[in-house]
């Protein structure tokens, strides 16, 4: 009676370890095919998304719209922008703000000026085949599209779905 006793449990911890290992698999595949996740490092999206905050990507998505917030490689590292722009956009950069197609816009969580870099881009900037231009919320202090132009898409991780606070702990 005891030894069926111990291979009954012997096949209870395999058939638990099992379980375990599919779990894991299942998540791995979920983080590295379909989502990922990103630390913010600067200030550029504040306050929608304020430094050492985590944002939950989607890296389905392929197709990209006007105020998709996004995560994007430059310059060797990731940035978290949203998208002002798409192609086929004429995008203009003056001491008025911020102008697409000849529409000057009028962005509702934007909550300071947008204005040309001195060092950044010519306009007006025409967005290609495969790009997109995007810009900082803090625009006062963002590195973005006005100085490094249109972003390819395939640099474009994809679209933010959720923030993750972190907390001054």
């Amino acid at each position: 009676m005891e030894k069926k006793q111990n291979n009954s449990l012997l096949a209870d911890v395999k058939w638990l370890l099992l379980k375990i290992l599919l779990l894991g698999i299942i998540f791995a595949v979920v983080w590295i095919f379909l989502l990922g996740i990103c630390r913010n490092d600067d200030e550029a999206m504040n306050p929608a998304i304020r430094a050492g905050d985590l944002v939950i990507y989607d890296r389905i998505t392929q197709e990209y719209h006007t105020g998709d917030v996004v995560v994007i490689k430059q310059d060797g590292g990731r940035q978290i922008r949203r998208v002002a722009a798409v192609s086929g956009d004429v995008v203009d950069v003056t001491e008025e703000g911020l102008s697409v197609n000849g529409y000057q816009q009028r962005e509702a969580d934007i909550y300071t000026e947008t204005l040309p870099y001195k060092d950044g881009i010519d306009y007006p900037l025409t967005v290609g085949d495969g790009q997109v231009f995007v810009l900082g919320d803090n625009r006062i202090s963002a590195e973005d599209g006005r100085i490094y132009g249109t972003t390819d898409l395939k640099d474009v991780q994809g679209v933010v779905m959720t923030v993750i606070r972190r907390r001054n702990i």
